[in-house]
């Protein structure tokens, strides 16, 4: 019965994502073994938007290493780990709360050791910067004590570069690309694990580094990604945006300027009045960080829109007939989709 709920839920925010996003483009899924112990390694950009995006596209039912602190409501402990979410502690926890860890990291090791698969963020905090930070090697500490426990043990990384359009803007597009394969025993020197680690968190980086956008100079960041942004660019081919980075010359950059056309975005706030209402004034000036701007939008619509269409439905249903509310919602619906995707 667990199960069938985990798939019930699986598949409600799965269908939400699609009418969320303009394009979900995902490549590379043959990379994923179904039969070996996988650890996802993805850059982390957009707070638990990651997590979704990764967790109903990944062809695995994967475990996800979460930060602690959204753990600390008893609800929402409960409902994350139903989504096989584990807490995982930081140094702004409390430095007693870092002991958890070793229980976290011998869970995880035992969980790779019966063929399993986990997601983690090796840069162990998020950011909209198109850049892949350095990596934490708390991810080598799991590794290294599933080969503890198991020598032999064949455990798979996998590197996922996770591309935006615009994290912060609606509608936006996203591109997810799984690498291939690093087999973790080709890395490992159980003799020495310092070389191990570095060794690891550096091949992980340079493929994590060709998988999503990263702009390697930081002091002309801004300049790039302005001119980037300027130029529509897509940032759903890495490759293609990286290759490009690689001729840039931050001080022979033009500005660029970005033109919009406001007519469908107004049709959009006219037939959505109420939720777009709620959402500014009541929702947006909660969120917390940027990054977590596309997760609460999501999950705000995820639930606001089927009411709103209800709701809806119920008022012109006793204005007019059953038919005719119908048919007006399913073009309210079939407008917002054609918004999104168009």
């Amino acid at each position: 019965m667990k199960k069938i709920g985990y798939y019930l839920i699986k598949a409600w925010i799965q269908g939400g994502l699609h009418l969320y996003f303009s394009k979900i483009k995902v490549h590379g899924l043959e990379n994923v073994s179904k039969d070996k112990p996988v650890l996802f390694l993805a850059n982390h950009q957009s707070a638990l938007m990651d997590v979704l995006l990764i967790a109903v596209d990944c062809n695995r039912r994967p475990y996800f290493l979460t930060r602690a602190d959204v753990f600390k409501k008893p609800l929402l402990k409960k409902f994350f780990g139903f989504l096989r979410m584990i807490p995982i502690y930081r140094i702004r926890d409390g430095r007693e709360s870092l002991k958890n860890n070793t229980m976290v990291f011998d869970r995880c090791a035992t969980l790779l050791d019966h063929k399993e698969a986990i997601l983690m963020f090796p840069e162990a905090n998020h950011s909209l910067k198109r850049r892949v930070r350095p990596l934490s090697k708390g991810f080598t500490r799991i590794l290294f004590a599933a080969l503890e426990q198991n020598p032999d043990l064949d455990i798979r990384l996998v590197p996922i570069g996770l591309n935006y359009q615009n994290a912060e803007s609606f509608p936006d597009s996203t591109a997810i690309y799984f690498g291939e394969e690093i087999p973790v025993q080709q890395l490992y020197d159980p003799s020495n694990l310092i070389s191990s680690t570095h060794t690891i968190k550096e091949e992980v980086s340079k493929v994590l580094k060709t998988l999503t956008t990263h702009i390697e100079d930081e002091t002309s960041y801004d300049t790039i990604v302005n001119h980037l942004d300027g130029e529509r660019t897509d940032y759903l081919d890495p490759m293609k945006v990286n290759s490009k980075l690689q001729d840039l010359k931050p001080q022979r950059i033009p500005k660029t300027r970005k033109s919009e056309n406001g007519f469908l975005q107004i049709a959009f706030y006219l037939f959505n009045f109420p939720i777009i209402l709620l959402w500014k004034t009541r929702v947006r000036p909660r969120v917390w960080e940027p990054e977590f701007t596309a997760t609460i939008r999501f999950g705000f619509a995820l639930l606001a829109f089927p009411l709103y269409y209800t709701l809806v439905f119920i008022v012109l249903m006793f204005l007019y007939t059953p038919i005719t509310a119908f048919v007006i919602v399913l073009g309210i619906f079939l407008f917002n989709w054609g918004y999104v995707k168009l």
